[in-house]
């Protein structure tokens, strides 16, 4: 049996993400999302997802974009002086190197934010990290322990399948430069956490059999995703995504994936990938039935 996971990514961020990410599910082959604690559109997020029975929701855990769900004062080395997270993984890895990022301080964070999802009234099917910070070296251990705390099934193992993103990377002729950085970058998470899936396995956590979707972030083409779908193997594989309207707010904030995201839009709402994934026989779920097969 193939099962195929699509979740969008970034659910909270602004309202027209939100719009976006229910378009998907509603019109298209989307399963999933994965909810900003910190997003600006958090509300938005916490009513579309609401609104839609039968979309698994995640935790999308954060330490690079936004104000922290925990007070600042007890996340302090988090933060930059307008008491924000700023940087991405590379930063955060150079930091945690250095030992001036404090995992006690992570801890209270994440689950600040996973405890606001639930406090919303919305159980968490899995957990995800922003930019993948979830796989940085202590920070995965963490996101397996709150898992346990807060009765979270599945977590999301960001080490990309080389077959898989080889199909998704067909058509893909814009912008060459960032896709193979980008295929660095996984390359490089596949290294930093090989042994991902034995670790959650240890410790009662359910994921997916395969990932992809990093190389092609923000490149999303109809031809790869097709080869893609016609490219799955047996087992349970996700596809990460980032549909959504690039509206004023989103303009405003220093992200690459703006236009990018109604392209992804209309790839995922087409009907022949539609068409094609039930002539395939292909099973979309989401990661609560992950968990539930465990």
């Amino acid at each position: 049996m193939k099962n195929l996971i699509v979740n969008a990514d970034d659910l909270g961020w602004t309202d027209g993400i939100n719009r976006g990410i229910l378009e998907a599910f509603h019109h298209g082959i989307v399963t999933s999302t994965s909810l900003l604690a910190n997003g600006a559109a958090f509300a938005g997020g916490v009513e579309a997802a609401k609104s839609a029975p039968g979309l698994g929701v995640g935790v999308h855990l954060n330490l690079s974009d936004g104000p922290p769900a925990a007070d600042r004062e007890i996340v302090t080395t988090l933060l930059n002086s307008d008491g924000e997270f700023a940087g991405g993984p590379e930063s955060l890895l150079l930091r945690r190197a250095r030992h001036a990022l404090l995992l006690a301080e992570v801890e209270n964070e994440w689950d600040a934010q996973i405890q606001k999802v639930r406090d919303a009234g919305i159980a968490p099917t899995h957990l995800d990290g922003h930019k993948h910070v979830h796989m940085l070296p202590g920070l995965f251990e963490i996101a397996l322990k709150l898992a346990k705390r807060h009765g979270v099934g599945a977590i999301r193992v960001s080490l990309e399948a080389s077959s898989l993103r080889t199909a998704l990377s067909s058509g893909s002729k814009r912008h060459a430069g960032v896709i193979m950085k980008q295929g660095v970058q996984a390359r490089g998470l596949k290294l930093l956490a090989r042994d991902a899936r034995e670790q959650a396995d240890r410790a009662g956590i359910s994921t997916a059999d395969y990932f992809c979707g990093i190389a092609q972030t923000g490149e999303l083409t109809r031809a790869g995703v097709e080869q893609f779908v016609k490219s799955l193997p047996d087992g349970t594989t996700e596809l990460m995504c980032h549909p959504g309207y690039a509206d004023a707010a989103l303009r405003k904030t220093a992200t690459r994936l703006q236009d990018s995201r109604q392209t992804e839009l209309q790839i995922l709402t087409d009907t022949g990938i539609r068409n094609l994934v039930a002539s395939l026989g292909i099973r979309l779920i989401d990661y609560g039935f992950v968990a539930q097969e465990a």
